[in-house]
């Protein structure tokens, strides 16, 4: 067993399922549109919110509600927080997985 293990650095905002995929996903193209996270991470609307919102609260993502004509558009962006925190998540887990590189 690891000396330097600590299930404590794993941060638990980003470490559910789909908080993780809306992570994984913004990491790469830093935003996305509400459909196009749905349909990727093959969440309901509800769920996908409850989460989006989660991440916003926890200051890792900012979520930009307009109009295009009558439709909403709901735009979700990862932040400079967000990118720092994931990063560190990323880093965390691969300790975890090789204590001693």
């Amino acid at each position: 067993m690891a000396d330097d293990f600590d299930i404590e650095r794993i941060d638990e905002v980003i470490h559910g399922r789909l908080r993780l995929g809306v992570m994984a996903y913004l990491s790469s193209g830093g935003m996305a549109d509400f459909n196009e996270l749905k349909a990727r991470l093959q969440a309901t609307d509800g769920n996908l919110s409850v989460h989006l919102r989660k991440l916003e609260d926890a200051g890792y993502v900012a979520i930009d509600k307009s109009f295009v004509g009558k439709k909403p558009l709901t735009r979700v962006a990862l932040t400079e927080t967000g990118r720092t925190a994931f990063v560190q998540y990323l880093d965390a887990m691969a300790r975890l997985v090789n204590p001693n590189p």
